[in-house]
């Protein structure tokens, strides 16, 4: 109901400004990160998509995460605020630098969530760095952009690739995509909580893929949200928000 829904946002649920909120700094992987900073609890790191920057989340849904956990928000290697270097791009190496910036932080592991690009690197991530991962949330997912089913994301991404137009960082980025060989082979040892996230009109990863991975993952979850696209919680941030907090405050694991 919009109503209700409009009347929710006027009345109970939180919100954040990213403009009031300063950016600040990291010295990781040789590259320095701009990251900002929400809330008070568990750590939860939000790990942004291909071309996103800090500035692009949805101050709506960061804040109903911040309503019950410290959040942290960055830009990868040579988007937004953050610096980069001469390494060659990879999913990888955005993986090394979010196990990197828990510790800048001063965490040995956090709750991850990972949209889109953020979910391939979270997917690297846990594989990588099991023990880096509290709880993780995947939304908007492919195991490799070489898939019958994301075409679409594939022709996006190779156009981005070779366009002399964007931004070195942009290209970097679609170059770790290009470059990527996947996370099939390790999804089926990931032993943490995992929830997918996906809307039944997401044409870049058509909630088929989400399927695959959650058949990879022991015990994992998957969400479907009708109706909505790629990265839905820019649509329904109250939906996607208030489904991302049951998930990561429940204290039994899925059976």
């Amino acid at each position: 109901d919009s109503d209700l829904n409009s009347d929710l946002l006027e009345t109970s649920v939180p919100t954040v400004s990213f403009n009031d909120t300063p950016v600040q700094y990291a010295e990781v992987n040789g590259v320095s990160l701009g990251y900002r900073e929400f809330g008070s609890g568990e750590p939860l790191l939000m790990i942004e998509g291909f071309g996103a920057t800090i500035d692009n989340w949805n101050e709506t849904f960061i804040g109903i995460l911040a309503s019950k956990y410290h959040v942290y928000t960055y830009d990868h290697r040579g988007m937004g605020y953050s610096s980069d270097n001469d390494a060659p791009p990879s999913i990888s190496q955005y993986a090394d630098d979010a196990a990197a910036l828990m510790a800048a932080l001063g965490y040995d592991s956090m709750n991850v969530y990972g949209a889109s690009m953020g979910s391939s690197t979270s997917q690297q991530l846990v594989i990588d760095y099991p023990e880096k991962v509290r709880k993780l949330i995947l939304d908007s997912n492919t195991y490799s952009v070489y898939l019958p089913e994301t075409k679409v994301l594939l022709g996006v991404i190779e156009s981005e690739a070779n366009n002399s137009s964007q931004s070195q960082g942009l290209r970097n980025e679609a170059t770790a995509n290009l470059e990527w060989n996947g996370s099939y082979d390790g999804l089926s040892g990931i032993t943490k909580d995992v929830m997918l996230v996906v809307g039944t009109e997401d044409i870049l990863t058509p909630q088929e893929v989400s399927l695959q991975i959650a058949g990879q993952i022991n015990g994992s979850w998957l969400v479907r949200f009708k109706g909505l696209p790629h990265t839905g919680y820019h649509e329904a941030p109250v939906q996607y928000g208030q489904n991302a907090l049951n998930f990561l405050e429940m204290n039994e694991s899925p059976l």
